[in-house]
Formats: structure tokens, C-alpha cells, sequence
């Protein structure tokens, strides 16, 4: 099935594909029935409305899915979304193990990405928490409480810095390594940096 709308560099995924290569192809053909455009991003077969991303098929070990990038602004009247993590605000995904699952839900899935075009025409946005929703790590904070002049600096970092930051030392699950991370950033942090930087 190839026709205008199709994007090669999406063909070429899908000739590499080792799993899930029957079920992309489903969820490609659902999808380009909707009207998107096939773009291909962050690795995956991507589509977007002007430019706006709506869905984006993507596989993992366990499952594939399609993932709707405001999927948090859908009705979901199957409830059939599913966040990834605690963390993800926007995306929603649903997710499918074989083939048969897609075509059962084929027209529930249109519906699903129609709702998503819908939502992306009227320009609605997820209204994203803001930091002070997130919870200060008691070790970082008994690290602001020694050190004055870190607080300071963590709190002119931009707010996407100061959340990579406090995801980054809530993830370690005992305090002990949530502490030796702490310390491992103090000094990026003194420096005005993030994470990442």
C-alpha cells in the first residue's frame, strides 16, 4: 500500500522491523486512513496535522502501541489509554500484543485518532504541573538546608532543569542512593547547569 502520503524513511523502519512488523503495518494503514501525515521522528513512524504531532507507533518488548501525544485531552470512553509512567503527563498509549487486537479495534482506534485531530485543531493543550507539584527530595532538601547558596542556584535553574533534577533523585528507590546522587550534581548545580548539560 503506498500512496502520497507515506514516508520512506517509515518504509525503511518497517523493512528492519524484526517484531511487531504485522502489527506496525495495521497501525500504519489505520492511521493513514485518518488523514495525517507521515512523518518520522525520534526514531518512530510519526503523524501530525500541521506540523502537530497526534500519534506515534512505537514497540516495545512486551507490547507495540500507539501513542497519542495529548492523549491526557481524549475522552477515552473505552478506557483503553494507559499512561507509561507516574511522570508522563500528556501521552497516553494503547497497547497491543498481536494483530488480531488491531483489527477488533480498528474503528475504535479511528475514532480515537479523530478525537486526538480534533483536539489538536482546536488547539487545546494538557495544562502541564507546574514544579512546585513536584516533591523537594528529602535529601536534596537537607543538602539546600548545609549548603544555603545550592538552594539558590537550584531555583534559577529553568524549570524543565529543576524537574530533570528532582525526577532524577526521586527515581532511586533508597535514600542512601538518592543521597550519593545529590552529591554526585551538587556541584553541576552550583554551576547554573542541568542534568544533561
Amino acid at each position: 500500500m503506498t500512496n502520497n502520503r507515506t514516508n520512506p524513511k517509515v518504509d525503511e523502519f518497517l523493512s528492519k522491523a524484526k517484531k511487531w512488523k504485522e502489527e506496525y503495518e495495521k497501525l500504519r494503514a489505520i492511521v493513514l486512513d485518518c488523514e495525517l501525515t507521515e512523518e518520522f521522528k525520534w526514531k518512530h513512524p510519526c503523524y501530525t496535522l500541521n506540523n502537530k504531532n497526534i500519534v506515534l507507533i512505537h514497540g516495545f518488548k512486551e507490547y507495540c502501541a500507539l501513542l497519542f501525544h495529548k492523549g491526557a485531552l481524549l475522552q477515552d470512553a473505552h478506557g483503553i489509554l494507559i499512561q507509561q509512567t507516574e511522570n508522563v503527563q500528556a501521552a497516553r498509549q494503547i497497547r497491543f500484543t498481536n494483530v488480531q487486537e488491531i483489527d477488533e479495534m480498528e474503528t475504535i482506534l479511528k475514532a480515537y485518532i479523530h478525537e486526538a485531530i480534533e483536539v489538536e485543531k482546536a488547539g487545546l493543550e494538557v495544562d502541564l504541573k507546574k514544579n512546585t507539584e513536584y516533591k523537594i527530595p528529602e535529601e536534596l532538601q537537607n543538602k539546600f538546608d548545609e549548603i544555603p547558596a545550592l538552594k539558590t542556584a537550584f531555583e534559577a535553574l529553568t524549570p524543565g532543569r529543576q524537574r530533570a533534577y528532582i525526577l532524577h533523585f526521586s527515581q532511586a528507590k533508597q535514600s542512601k542512593t538518592r543521597e550519593s546522587r545529590v552529591e554526585k550534581y551538587v556541584q553541576k548545580i552550583l554551576d547554573g547547569k542541568g542534568l544533561k548539560d
